[in-house]
């Protein structure tokens, strides 16, 4: 009897000792990970559109009118829950950074133009967002689900590349190794 309870709580240790190392060593769950791009250090694709009507956006937008500032891309949906997660993170990021030479552009991912508006409205409406009707900017991305963030220094070039929800601190650091 004593010698079944000895195994017992012995590997009833192991695997509290097991589970505990796995937690952490895990990301938390509202950082992305940092993942090897094959754009990283090559100029990012230029692209252009029609920004997503919401109460503080309408019109064309044009990626080369930030060239000289870091830019952040994110590509998002409404219907994506760590996009949710990450859009108080990168709202909360854009209008502290909004007269730091950085610049907020989210990309609408497959997703119909009125729940992105209405999700855009919801979560700050702070930086414009792209509609990317047919997935255009997403293929020349590399992008195959949201949210996927991508950081370009002021030359153009992809600085980074987040997959997974951002926070507010991930943004700041990746722009702080950015400038040096």
């Amino acid at each position: 009897m004593r010698r079944t309870v000895a195994i017992s709580s012995t590997a009833l240790l192991v695997v509290v000792v097991a589970f505990s190392v796995f937690l952490g060593t895990r990301h938390a769950v509202n950082d992305a990970t940092s993942v090897r791009s094959p754009l990283l250090g090559k100029m990012a694709p230029t692209f252009s559109g029609e920004e997503l009507k919401t109460a503080t956006h309408a019109g064309q937008f044009s990626l080369l009118k930030y060239r000289g500032d870091i830019v952040v891309i994110n590509f998002w949906s409404s219907w994506c829950i760590p996009c949710q997660v990450e859009s108080p993170n990168i709202s909360t990021f854009a209008w502290q950074q909004r007269n730091n030479h950085v610049q907020v552009v989210g990309v609408v991912f497959n997703d119909a133009v009125s729940s992105a508006a209405s999700f855009s409205s919801k979560y700050g409406d702070l930086y414009p967002s792209i509609v990317d009707p047919g997935g255009l900017i997403a293929n020349n991305y590399g992008v195959t689900s949201p949210p996927t963030t991508f950081v370009l220094n002021a030359k153009g070039q992809v600085a980074a590349t987040l997959i997974g929800p951002v926070s507010t601190k991930q943004l700041n650091d990746v722009v702080k190794r950015i400038r040096g």
